[in-house]
């Protein structure tokens, strides 16, 4: 069963939304070369708790971290390692907070930028494969209005991802309901699963985490050997975009701008 939200739900989710977005920003500001994966889950864990919330991710039963770190081939679940960002490394960072009795879920893939703000980097193929996912996520937030369907949000993604680009949407991860609990009902994909009208409506009310998850190469992902992370098949580049928005009477509110 889906679970509609009330206003005031919506508007917790919304204050959960905006400690999310602000550590968000945080972790990209200090997401360069040389910071540890390890020290970037340290900010966060330590904001969360600043701001009087929890990080909803350690309410997923065995992981023990604020966020999830994806580094180049690793598409979603990566643990927080000593390891240290270089350089041109594709980083996607995975953050939820619960915060009075609601989650939110967010996810941004970034390119890791010198330590020195100086240095100005041109542009490749991995920045336009970045830039691809941010502009599938838009557009799939677009179509969440009331009345539509979730198949046409996955569609959008798809259209963009696919279709004019030639990427791969990632098949076995997808979007999801949230609020009471991390994940819930609906599933929202980003690809269209048979027929947009079968797919469920969008009503006044609902909460849903729409994801764009995909991969310069091919769909099919494999688990690695620590247990969590999901890496690509075919070791190329993964990108990961997520936002929080609910479904009101003027259009999609992002939760989590």
């Amino acid at each position: 069963m889906i679970d509609i939200k009330s206003s005031k739900e919506i508007e917790i989710m919304q204050q959960s939304g905006s400690i999310l977005s602000l550590l968000m920003k945080k972790l990209i500001n200090a997401a360069v070369d040389g910071t540890s994966e390890i020290e970037l889950d340290r900010m966060a864990l330590d904001l969360i708790k600043e701001k009087g919330a929890e990080p909803g991710f350690k309410k997923v039963e065995n992981y023990k971290y604020g966020i999830c770190v994806s580094l180049n081939d690793v598409c979603a679940h990566g643990i927080p390692t000593k390891s240290k960002l270089k350089e041109g490394d594709v980083l996607g960072i995975d953050a939820g907070v619960y915060f009075k009795g609601f989650h939110t879920d967010m996810s941004e893939t970034i390119r890791v930028k010198s330590s020195d703000s100086k240095v100005k980097n041109k542009k490749d193929k991995i920045d336009k494969f970045i830039e691809v996912g941010k502009k599938a996520l838009i557009t799939g937030i677009k179509e969440a209005k009331i009345g539509n369907h979730i198949g046409h949000i996955s569609k959008a993604i798809q259209d963009i991802v696919e279709v004019q680009n030639g990427y791969s949407v990632v098949r076995t991860l997808v979007g999801h309901g949230v609020g009471r609990n991390l994940h819930e009902k609906p599933e929202v994909p980003g690809y269209l699963k048979g027929n947009i009208h079968q797919t469920p409506v969008l009503k006044e009310g609902m909460t849903i985490a729409i994801e764009v998850i995909y991969n310069m190469g091919k769909p099919e992902l494999v688990l690695d050997k620590d247990g969590w992370s999901l890496k690509t098949k075919d070791a190329s580049l993964s990108g990961l975009f997520e936002r929080s928005i609910a479904v009101t009477k003027k259009g999609p509110l992002v939760l989590t701008p």
